[in-house]
């Protein structure tokens, strides 16, 4: 039986509610990076995205997160164009590699949607590396050697081969199950496998 995926990238709200939930959920899951305006550009669909008004979505995410308990939702200003960035995502393979890839990722979606902290400033991808357990300054340099980022760059094209079109998304075996208002379905599939 295969390892379920989660698949996130950082700007995304949905993702966010997905991280808050999942390891209760689906405790196993390997949480997987990938830099979703490159699988939209692959799928030809990035422009089309890109001309969405981002803040008709963040009421229904904050309902989300009010029915959860987790905090109000506010990204940062510029929130998603001017705030995405590549070395998050980097750090969080990092992460994976040091076995604290679920610690960073919920510390960095905290950054960004609950406090509106850009991932992008070096100060805030510290600070989300510290309370995650890792050496701030050990992320810098990972986040900038080859293997690094070409590891999510394969992440990335995998995630397209696969059949990603969306994130939050969770693998499941053969199915795939996008959106954090199917982690229900993911949860249910994931024990019809065990």
């Amino acid at each position: 039986m295969t390892r379920p995926v989660f698949y996130f990238d950082f700007n995304s709200p949905y993702a966010y509610l997905a991280a808050e939930r999942i390891e209760g959920m689906i405790p196993d899951a390997e949480w997987r990076p990938i830099a979703f305006p490159m699988v939209l550009h692959q799928l030809g669909r990035l422009e089309h995205v890109l001309q969405r008004d981002f803040p008709n979505v963040l009421p229904e995410v904050r309902g989300r997160a009010a029915e959860r308990g987790l905090p109000p939702v506010e990204p940062p200003p510029g929130w998603p164009v001017e705030t995405w960035s590549l070395g998050p995502l980097r750090a969080a393979v990092f992460a994976g590699d040091r076995g604290r890839g679920p610690e960073f990722a919920r510390a960095a979606f905290r950054r960004v949607f609950v406090e509106s902290r850009a991932l992008s400033d070096p100060e805030v991808l510290a600070d989300a590396a510290a309370e995650a357990g890792l050496d701030p300054a050990e992320v810098a340099e990972a986040i900038q050697r080859t293997e690094i980022k070409e590891r999510l760059k394969e992440l990335t094209n995998g995630a397209v081969e696969r059949g990603v079109t969306g994130i939050p998304t969770v693998e499941i075996g053969d199915e795939l199950f996008w959106g954090d208002d199917h982690l229900e379905d993911a949860t249910a599939a994931a024990a019809a496998q065990s």
